[in-house]
Parts: C-alpha cells; structure tokens; sequence
C-alpha cells in the first residue's frame, strides 16, 4: 500500500533527523564540526547533506534520512526519487560515507556505511519489495520509489552498522518511544511494514 506525504510534514521530519543527526556526529568526534549543504547545489546532486569535518582535517559527507513510522524495523532504499521524472534515488547515486538513518518515533539512529550497504544490496536487490511514497508540493505530486530491507538483514550483511538510541530533550517533540541513551550497539532487527522515509537527501 502506498503511503501519502505532505511536504510540511515531510520538511518537520526531516529537520528532526538532521538534528539528531548534528548532535551524533558532534559527540562521537568531540572537536569536530558539521557543515549542513542541503541547499548547496554543489552537493544536492552528490546525495549529501552533511560535512563531517573531524579534527584531523578530514571530511566525511553524511547522507540523513528520517522516518516518523513508529513500529518499523526496515529501511526504505530510495531508488526512484521522482517517478513521473525518472530521475534516481540517493541511495543509488549518493557519495556520502555514512548514511544516518533516523527512526523518529521509535527514538533509534542507525549509522550504515554508504558504499559497502549499497554493494550489498544491489546484488540482492530483487529479494525486496518496492513501495510507493507520494508526496504533494502545492499542486505538484510525485510519487518515490524504494525497496524496503529489513533492518537484521543490513545489520547481518554489512559490517560497521551501528544503531544509537536517541537522546531526548526536556520539552522536545514527543517522539514516542524513545529509550534512555545508551551506548552504541550493532543492529537487531524484527518485521514491519515500511513505506517511505522523510529526508532531507
């Protein structure tokens, strides 16, 4: 079933994500700084939202996807960011190292390393199912295309994922669910239905 996006709803989550996602990267690499490029038209076709320049001098682009689905245990892959355009996904096209991938309501941020999830999924990529995502931009309506993995199957298949409960502030959004901050830990995962993901890429 394909599921409808407003693209006031959409923007929220996706704003929520990189947050989480700026407040993850900051602490895991104190002295470092994150540079948001999401309407830097150098790096919108490169499918990155971030800089992550570390003290080293390094710099790192981060993919940020957000998804307000409250019991899901899967990832949706977009493959097909605007049908009726044909243009395709930033999951295919993306030169971030790290996709950051935030599950809003279930208070959870998955780290998935970018090229090593996409060499493993494109050869399976026909195991997973697509799903619709229509999103409505004033008059405009374009539908997303994306497969849905299982979250256990990533974490299984591609090593360095990590999975970080979200820290809740005082008064913040209610995201529900969202457990005490503990340490980092690899993935587990369950079963679910998945439709599209909000983010900013």
């Amino acid at each position: 079933m394909a599921r409808s996006f407003s693209m006031r709803g959409v923007q929220g989550a996706a704003d929520r994500a990189v947050q989480h996602a700026r407040a993850w990267l900051l602490e895991t690499e104190p002295g470092s700084r994150v540079h948001d490029v999401q309407e830097d038209p150098r790096f919108q076709h490169r499918g990155v939202d971030l800089l992550w320049e570390l003290p080293s001098g390094e710099v790192r682009g981060i993919e940020v996807k957000g998804d307000r689905n409250a019991t899901r245990r899967r990832y949706f892959f977009e493959l097909v960011s605007n049908l009726e355009k044909d243009t395709p996904g930033c999951f295919l096209y993306s030169g971030a190292d790290l996709l950051v991938y935030v599950f809003l309501s279930q208070g959870e941020l998955h780290v998935l390393p970018m090229r090593a999830t996409r060499e493993w999924f494109l050869p399976r990529a026909k195991e997973y199912p697509l799903k619709h995502a229509f999103t409505q931009t004033g008059a405009i309506r374009y539908t997303t295309v994306g497969a849905v993995v299982s979250v256990r199957d990533v974490a299984e298949g591609v090593p360095g994922v990590l999975r970080v409960p979200l820290k809740r502030k005082a008064g913040a959004e209610a995201e529900a669910g969202a457990p005490a901050p503990e340490a980092p830990s690899p993935v587990a995962g369950g079963k679910d239905e998945a439709g599209g993901p909000d983010g900013p890429g």
